[in-house]
Parts: structure tokens; sequence; C-alpha cells
């Protein structure tokens, strides 16, 4: 089939209409100020714990598989920490990762979605601002392994690309062409770091995100970053307390929907109706994120007098974290987290085991030492 018949019916980018002139306050009002008060009571949730990383951590992991699962990469929560009990050298800050035979690469690119997050929160934090060199890092990260490693890691498209249905063999959707690019992605980035933008910070971002898209300026990769920008987004700009707001849950089950919006605006102006859906995606997303925050904080308190009582040490919580935020680990990386000899840490790992609080997934096998998982906790976090 030609060219021109798979684009027949195709959506081309809306050349010159962003930033959109005019919005509809009146309407869009009554689903800003819903989608501002859940992502607040969901930011005021995470001020609350001691440790915000016992929650982030299986956060971040739900976020890394849902967006990577709406680009077609599965994998499973068990699979990807199960990995990450074995993928870093010293500790996950070090960015070392290992790879074997038996781990599947689509794993692997998840949890690159998630590690390629942390490193943007880092460089902000570090001073970095968000602008298109961040976005390249980001991407050049996140295509480091796998089928993404030929696919031109952190250099803009050369080629136009296109937005299909694989199924019905059609083009949904024709980004911004090649030649124009450049440009568009300087239009977008000054009106993300634009102070005097008159639009609210949730409209602001609904409208980045959907223009990212409609630029797509990668051969690969740009749903996955176009979600992380999200989050990005909120937190520079204040929203959030920490980059830790995560959207696509909602999008994944919403897919079909996600995609017509963003395709109406080029087609139809209907600027309207994607932040109505975008302010929707917020707040549903957010009562969604609370639940579970507040599920694993109330899982953690109880967990706290349990843990004191089985291990009557100074380290039960100390521990008690460890296997919250690594709820697959090694008896190995439990001592070096925590400082104490292998004798100590073998030591609550069988009493633990004992008291039914952890499972055996591997037993320690000569120099190896044995697989262990957090079982509470993963029941509360796998999709």
């Amino acid at each position: 089939m030609s060219l021109k018949n798979l684009t027949e019916n195709a959506v081309y980018y809306h050349n010159g209409q962003f930033p959109p002139t005019k919005l509809s306050y009146e309407r869009l009002l009554p689903y800003l100020l819903k989608a501002t008060d859940a992502l607040s009571r969901y930011d005021q949730e995470l001020k609350t714990l001691h440790n915000s990383e016992l929650l982030l951590a299986p956060l971040r992991n739900q976020e890394a598989l849902m967006s990577s699962r709406m680009e077609g990469t599965i994998s499973t929560m068990d699979e990807i920490m199960r990995y990450e009990a074995d993928a870093f050298d010293d500790d996950p800050s070090s960015g070392v990762m290992r790879t074997s035979a038996d781990v599947r690469s689509e794993t692997i690119e998840t949890v690159l979605y998630q590690r390629s997050l942390m490193n943007a929160h880092s460089a902000i934090q570090d001073g970095y601002p968000l602008s298109e060199s961040l976005i390249k890092t980001l991407h050049r990260q996140l295509l480091s392994f796998g089928r993404g490693v030929n696919k031109s890691p952190g250099q803009y498209k050369t080629e136009q690309n296109y937005l299909a249905d694989s199924i019905q063999q059609r083009i949904l959707f024709v980004p911004i062409a090649p030649e124009h690019l450049v440009s568009g992605m300087q239009k977008l980035f000054a009106y993300i770091n634009d102070p005097s933008s008159s639009h609210p910070l949730l409209i602001k971002t609904a409208l980045a995100h959907l223009e990212f898209e409609a630029l797509h300026p990668f051969k690969d990769g740009n749903g996955r970053i176009g979600r992380m920008l999200i989050p990005l987004m909120l937190w520079s700009g204040g929203a959030i307390s920490a980059p830790h707001f995560y959207i696509s849950g909602f999008m994944e089950r919403n897919k079909d929907q996600y995609i017509d919006r963003m395709r109406a605006v080029s087609e139809h102006n209907a600027w309207d109706d994607w932040c109505v859906f975008f302010l929707t995606a917020i707040e549903a997303q957010a009562h969604e994120n609370l639940k579970i925050t507040l599920d694993i904080h109330k899982l953690y308190e109880n967990m706290k007098d349990k843990f004191a009582h089985s291990l009557s040490s100074k380290w039960s919580i100390g521990v008690l974290d460890f296997v919250f935020t690594q709820p697959y680990f090694r008896s190995n990386r439990l001592a070096q987290k925590l400082g104490v000899s292998s004798a100590s840490a073998m030591r609550f790992i069988r009493i633990l085991h004992e008291q039914g609080l952890i499972q055996v997934v591997e037993e320690p096998a000569g120099r190896k030492s044995g697989l262990y998982k957090f079982e509470p906790l993963l029941n509360l976090v796998r999709t």
C-alpha cells in the first residue's frame, strides 16, 4: 500500500496553533479546581511520611510498567523488582547496570524508564533547567539498551515519523516535519520556561505534554519521554513538592480516548476538549495514587510493630524501610545497606522468614546470596 493511501485519513500537525490564544476557562475551571485539589491532597500525604521513598519506589515502578506498556513493552512488577535485586554493582544510584541472558530486554527497558526519571529529578535538583538538553539526555538514557539502541538515542529525528494503527494498517497522525522540528522544540521549551505565561500550571502542563507528543521529536520513545515531562513540570512549577505524580495508569486504561483527544487538537483545534481530558486524568490518578499511598502507609505502620517485636533490635526500622524500598532483595544487599555484618543480616532474614514476614525466592548457593521477597507490599502494588 502506498504512503498516500496510508495517510488518506491521517491528521497533520497543527502548524502555528501552539500555544492556543484562547481557552474557555468558564468550561475548564471546575475541572481545574477538582484536579488541583486532588493533586494537593495526594502531595500532602507524601509529606507525612518520614521517608517518602517508601512510597515512591513502588509508585515509580508502577509508572514505568504502565508507560512502557502503552508502547508495547510488557513486564510485571515482580520481574522489575527481582531484576533490580541484582541489577546494580553497589546501589541503584551508581547507574552501573548488570544484565544476564535470562533477563528479558523488556524488563530492562522498563527499569530504564524509572531510572531515567530519577536521573532527571536529580539533575533538576542540581540546578539544571527543564530544557531540550535535559530531554535529550533522558532519551539517551531511556534508549541505552534493548530495541531502542539503534534508534538514535538522544538525537532528534531527521526523517518523518508517524503514529499508526498497526491493526488497521493506517496512519493516524503525521507529526511536525523534521525541517521544522528544531524551531518547534525551541518554541515548546520557551513556553514551558516562560514565567509570564497566563496559563495556570496544570493547563500549561496539559498543553506542553500534547505539544511534545505532536512534535514527536525522536525516532522512538516519544510517548515515554512525553509522560515523564508531566511530573517534572508539575514539580518544577511548584504544584507538587517532588516529581512523583504518575499518570500513565489512567492514560493506559483510556488509551483510545487519549489518542483521539490529542488528534482532535490538530484536526479541529479542540484544545479545550484536550484540557478537560487531561485535568480529568490528573484528578482520577491523584485519587488512585492517594489510595495506594494510604494503603502502603497503613501497611508500614502495621509492620513497624511486627518488625520491632520480631527482631528486638535497633536495626528493626532500618530493616523495615529496606524491604519497603526493595521488596525483592539479596542478603548481601541488606548487610551493605544497613552497614551490619553478613551474620547479622542473615539473622534478621531468618527471623522474618520464621515469622512469615518474608519469603524465600532462591536459597543461597555457593557464593551467591539468597533472594527474598516482601510479599505484603507486592500484593498492594502489582498491576
